[in-house]
């Protein structure tokens, strides 16, 4: 793929006067262009040599800007295709309500969709066996997909449901709460997990991000209103995309006690 030139990303002078080093004044001027809208996400910025020549600095110059912006999560780079202005997309994510992933892109005017990874049915892990309570030699339900927002990839969820609850994975197209709803065993609360981890070159590649890019791991339990274990998802979470938010609340003090 060909990116624009320098010159057609509009990019603010470079000034060498100035004392803000020259690395740092690229950034600036990328970012700005992000703002304004000259580039958007999924552009392909021009090559290390054209922007430096076309900007009159040296190739280090421009490769320490370009650095800088992908840990920034401004930029990524693709293996074999360049560097390409990263999704802006920031979504903020409650831990304190169950819903889908349909349903939480839908009440934010988001498309969703997935890409099915794999599905199957089989005996469960020992791993699966004590998440959901089962016993040796049942059967769950798996369906791996990758979760998307508007057409960019937010994370990869893993799904386990025991196979009296689903019996055939095919059925989960878009929402998986939706189908589970339909077999009348919809989840009414869960236990969460969830810590950071660096993405394998695996995963990366699916979201489409730099391997090692950081991200939230969450596991999630979910359970029947008559307290079946109903759902066992693990899911890695782009952490340039997602902030998972906890409101807290705090007890008033024990009056009793005070009072004792």
């Amino acid at each position: 793929m060909t990116g624009p030139s320098a010159d057609a990303l509009a990019l603010l002078p470079l000034d060498e006067s100035n004392p803000t080093p020259l690395y740092l004044q690229l950034q600036q001027s990328i970012e700005e262009a992000v703002r304004k809208g000259t580039i958007k996400a999924d552009d392909a910025l021009p090559g290390e040599r054209d922007l430096a020549r076309q900007l009159g600095v040296s190739r280090v110059t421009v490769r320490k800007a370009i650095t800088g912006l992908v840990k920034k999560g401004v930029l990524v780079q693709r293996w074999g295709s360049g560097t390409f202005i990263a999704p802006q997309m920031r979504l903020e994510q409650p831990l304190s309500r169950l819903s889908s992933f349909t349903d939480d892109m839908s009440a934010r005017g988001l498309a969703s969709s997935a890409v099915l990874l794999s599905r199957s049915v089989g005996q469960a892990s020992p791993n699966e066996l004590m998440a959901l309570g089962l016993s040796p030699g049942d059967q769950v339900s798996r369906v791996n997909r990758l979760r998307l927002a508007n057409g960019i990839p937010m994370a990869i969820e893993h799904a386990v449901v025991p196979s009296r609850f689903l019996p055939d994975p095919s059925l989960v197209k878009q929402s998986l709460y939706a189908v589970l709803h339909e077999q009348g065993v919809m989840p009414t609360r869960a236990l969460q997990r969830l810590h950071a981890v660096l993405l394998s070159d695996e995963q990366a590649s699916l979201l489409q991000v730099p391997a090692k890019s950081p991200a939230l791991y969450i596991e999630r339990r979910s359970f029947t209103a008559s307290g079946e274990a109903v759902e066992f998802t693990s899911s890695y979470y782009r952490g340039d995309a997602y902030d998972f938010v906890a409101e807290l609340t705090i007890s008033p003090p024990d009056r009793t006690q005070h009072d004792a």
